[in-house]
């Protein structure tokens, strides 16, 4: 079982080196890793700066994203160009999409978890005097 796995992984990722190497599109793993920070800064400035009237949420977005494509090393070319690729190739960005869901579902899963443990549950016992 785990040697199928590995040879999953290893076929996965030489496919991600083939296409950046050919310099077409960023590989999946990479489009999935950007895709998920872009998502986060979205969530960000909807969330928090759309209601301060003092801050535009397109800009603050732009500026954002402007960072992500630095984190990664990517440009803002690259992105829009494996983008439109992925949302031409529906099977690609599906798969893409579920695991962005899935690692969405799990950081929220243990998010609640850390919430609700038992530990966080019970009250602190007051001392009595």
């Amino acid at each position: 079982m785990s040697s199928i796995f590995l040879s999953l992984l290893v076929f996965i990722f030489s496919c991600d080196n083939k296409q950046a190497k050919e310099g077409k599109i960023l590989g999946s793993g990479k489009m999935q890793a950007v895709m998920w920070d872009i998502l986060q800064a979205e969530a960000y400035t909807d969330f928090y700066l759309k209601n301060d009237s003092s801050k535009s949420v397109l800009l603050q977005n732009a500026a954002l994203q402007k960072k992500i494509f630095s984190l990664h090393q990517i440009s803002k070319e690259d992105f829009y160009k494996s983008y439109d690729y992925y949302s031409s190739h529906s099977s690609d960005m599906r798969i893409m999409l579920d695991s962005i869901s899935v690692k969405a579902e799990r950081q929220r899963n243990k998010m609640m978890e850390r919430k609700y443990s038992p530990a966080h549950l019970t009250k602190p016992e007051v001392p009595q005097r």
